[in-house]
Parts: C-alpha cells; sequence; structure tokens
C-alpha cells in the first residue's frame, strides 16, 4: 500500500481527492469578449469581401480566356468564318428576360446547349456568365418551377464582330463601318485590339449581340451616347471582355455616366432608347476597341 505523500516544509501528509477549480471568467470580462466580437467581425468583413470579389475576377477571367478559345476552335473548323453574334447560326441563340415563363433564362439546354461553341467548350455552361452576376428568375414550370434560381448567362458578343445574322448589317451606322465577316477581316483595330466578348449588366442583357454606336468617333466625342446595350462593372467598376487574340481582360470604367444604378428584374431603363453621355472616355474605349470606318 502507498503512504501518503506529504509537505516538504511541513511534514503533513497533503489532502488526496480532486484538484481545486480554475478560476472562472468574471461576468465584466464575459462582456469585454462579447463586446470585442462585433468589433472583430467589422474589421474582417471588408476584408473577406475583398477576398470574394478577387476570386470572382479571377473566375471571370477564366470564363472569358475558355469562350474565347471556343470562338478560336470553331472558327478553325469553319474556314475562319465568324457566327453571328445574334440571329440567324449566332453563337448563341434566345433573348434573356426576367419572365419566369422564358426558359431562356434559366435552362441551358434551351440556347447554350445549342450554340455551335459548345463542342469546343467541353459543355461547361458556367462559362457563359460571370461569376459576380447574381439575378435570378423564379421558373414557372419545368423541374425548377417555383423555384428562384440563377440565369445562365451574361456575356455577348461584339456585334460588330459577326453581324446580325445573315446579312451582316447592324444598324444605319453598318453602311460607313466595318462588319467582321472572317478572322482575317480583322486588321484594323486587330485581334489584339478588337473584343468579342464582354460582360453586360443583368438589366441589359438580352440578345447576344451588344451594339456599340460608332457616332462621334472618333473626333466628335460631344455626339456620343449609349443605345440598349450596357456593360458590366461587376469587378469594382470594372467590367470582363476578351479579345481575339484569345487573350482576356478587366476593363476599369472612369465615368459614372457608364454604371447607373442596377434596376433589379428588369431592364425598362435601357429601352428608353438612345442616351446621350457626351464626351464619355468609357464609350471612346469601347469603339476603338469595336470597328474601323471602310
Amino acid at each position: 500500500m502507498n503512504s501518503p505523500k506529504h509537505d516538504s516544509k511541513s511534514g503533513y501528509p497533503l489532502a488526496s481527492g480532486p484538484s481545486p477549480l480554475a478560476p472562472a471568467f468574471t461576468l465584466v470580462e464575459l462582456l469585454v469578449v462579447i463586446a470585442i466580437i462585433p468589433v472583430l467581425a467589422a474589421m474582417l468583413l471588408p476584408v473577406l469581401g475583398k477576398a470574394k470579389q478577387k476570386a470572382q475576377g479571377i473566375q471571370c477571367m477564366s470564363n472569358h480566356r475558355q469562350l474565347a478559345l471556343a470562338w478560336r476552335m470553331y472558327l478553325d473548323d469553319n474556314n475562319e468564318v465568324l457566327p453571328y453574334a445574334q440571329f440567324g447560326k449566332a453563337w448563341v441563340t434566345g433573348q434573356l428576360d426576367f419572365s419566369g415563363g422564358n426558359p431562356s433564362n434559366w435552362d441551358p439546354e434551351v440556347d447554350l446547349a445549342k450554340s455551335p461553341l459548345w463542342p469546343y467548350c467541353e459543355r461547361a455552361a458556367g462559362i457563359f456568365k460571370c461569376p459576380a452576376d447574381n439575378s435570378v428568375v423564379r421558373p414557372t414550370f419545368g423541374r425548377f418551377k417555383g423555384r428562384t434560381v440563377s440565369r445562365v448567362r451574361s456575356m455577348a458578343m461584339n456585334l460588330w464582330v459577326g453581324g446580325n445574322g445573315p446579312t451582316g448589317d447592324i444598324s444605319w451606322e453598318a453602311p460607313s463601318w466595318r462588319v467582321y465577316r472572317r478572322l482575317s477581316d480583322l486588321v484594323d483595330p486587330g485581334p489584339t485590339m478588337t473584343w468579342v466578348f464582354l460582360d453586360m449588366r443583368e438589366d441589359s442583357v438580352n440578345t447576344g449581340g451588344c451594339s456599340i454606336g460608332m457616332i462621334g468617333f472618333p473626333d466628335r466625342p460631344r455626339e456620343a451616347g449609349w443605345g440598349t446595350d450596357w456593360p458590366a462593372s461587376y469587378h469594382h467598376r470594372a467590367g470582363g471582355f476578351s479579345f481575339a487574340d484569345g487573350h482576356s481582360e478587366m476593363h476599369r470604367w472612369v465615368d459614372p455616366r457608364t454604371m447607373p444604378p442596377v434596376v433589379k428584374g428588369g431592364n425598362s431603363l435601357f429601352w428608353k432608347g438612345w442616351t446621350p453621355s457626351p464626351n464619355n472616355r468609357d464609350i471612346f474605349w469601347l469603339q476603338e476597341h469595336c470597328t474601323r470606318r471602310k
């Protein structure tokens, strides 16, 4: 039998049993901790928000590169003839809106899977959309009936690259400006300077084409303005683009008139026709990277 341990100084046996409990937090200390947690959260949330925004920007650029690569591969197999930007044998058909009865909004099998680029992008529906586009729709039929689901596309094609259906004409401006129909036509401003795809605002994207009017370019900037198609600014006042040479980039907008408040659940703001925007440097940049006079 083991003998009890003794105190080295007094010689008395040490008490046996459980150790005394550790000191607990006081009420004041708990209140201090509770008060600090919201402060730390307020400091961390902006950091987390920026990290999420950066990740979405990286994914957006990846989507653009993959779509541009699919476009180039399609051209290689089709004698460098460009797909139309909208209508006819376009790169994508269908028209987006916010109607739950329009499956083009929410079912990738309706339009995306029928795109001539579909076999070249490994049937990846996600690359047709910027991850920062949070627009949704509530289908009225089908397997998603009654649920809130994301819309399937935010990207559109430069209407000057491919044209508007079989004629290639896109507006009354077309006789004065080049509508590129083949890859070899892209000599000015050239493949590295001509954008093919861009992300459009959720309240502006509709068909697969994006029309940028050339009014005022290059020497009458006071005449510039917007039509019904407006670029997105999902990435801290910047939008994603991919170019005819296959590279993608994020372009930052500098004029507040390029970024009016988003109309949630509709696009009535942009169907009013022509919106003058004199001396808008963002419009000049888009025009400079669209086409040239014949």
